[in-house]
């Protein structure tokens, strides 16, 4: 859900002939935010993990159990739980970018422009410099992670509340882009350029020129560091904050 509507948005701003054709890139922020929001609340049996970094990042903040208690899911947390945790992620990223080319088919077969495509499915710098663009995207994965935790220091929070915690998220991620989504398209999130990039790769998209894999090890890096170095840090200095 996340990665279909996220990217679909993309498809709708970057292609011809789509009724949001040039629509710019707040919509696409706006889009990715909403995108968000309904991810959040239909993942909620595993809590709402939909990015690695996310994932990785509890872990270090000393996560012991994945998922809800309000739906009693809850599975404790081991490298068998991560990996398969980080895995579901990446296979739901890549249907979801399946399921965009197939409603935007007609216009990427329209589309005259092969970089026009594959922004539909990864991010790409606005300036290509390597560790430039790795910096930015551990900066935006590290408010991504930090703020995601700090969501559960908060007072007056209550089992099965998951679904309202799907908003501030939501508005989180629509936040980093519009701050920190200029340099790299803010992938903020392994899972959602790897699967998608993959999918660009493997799809009979016509005209849709190289999948730019010199380029991809930033957005899953990057946001891998950012959401470590979230958790770790959130340990000591969230609690001078509740």
């Amino acid at each position: 859900m996340l990665v279909l509507l996220g990217t679909a948005v993309v498809a709708n701003v970057a292609l011809i002939r789509t009724k949001g054709f040039n629509g710019g890139f707040l919509m696409v922020t706006f889009g990715w935010g909403l995108a968000v929001f309904a991810g959040v609340v239909v993942a909620y049996n595993s809590g709402a993990h939909l990015n690695p970094a996310v994932t990785l990042g509890l872990v270090a903040n000393g996560a012991k159990t994945f998922g809800s208690a309000a739906a009693h899911t809850l599975v404790p947390v081991n490298f068998i739980t991560v990996l398969l945790y980080i895995l579901a992620q990446l296979i739901g990223a890549i249907i979801g970018a399946i399921v965009t080319w197939l409603a935007y088919k007609q216009h990427f077969d329209e589309e005259p422009d092969p970089a026009n495509k594959l922004g539909v499915f990864s991010t790409g710098p606005a300036i290509r410099s390597y560790g430039w663009n790795l910096i930015t995207e551990i900066i935006g994965t590290f408010v991504l992670v930090f703020v995601v935790i700090a969501f559960g220091h908060q007072p007056g929070q209550a089992p099965g509340l998951a679904a309202l915690g799907a908003l501030p998220v939501a508005l989180l991620v629509v936040g980093i882009g519009a701050s920190l989504g200029g340099p790299t398209g803010y992938a903020i999130n392994p899972a959602r350029d790897l699967g998608p990039r993959l999918a660009h790769a493997f799809l009979p998209i016509r005209g849709k020129g190289s999948s730019d894999w010199s380029y991809s090890w930033v957005p899953i890096v990057g946001p891998i560091l950012g959401g470590v170095l979230a958790g770790l840090l959130a340990t000591w200095l969230l609690p001078l904050i509740k």
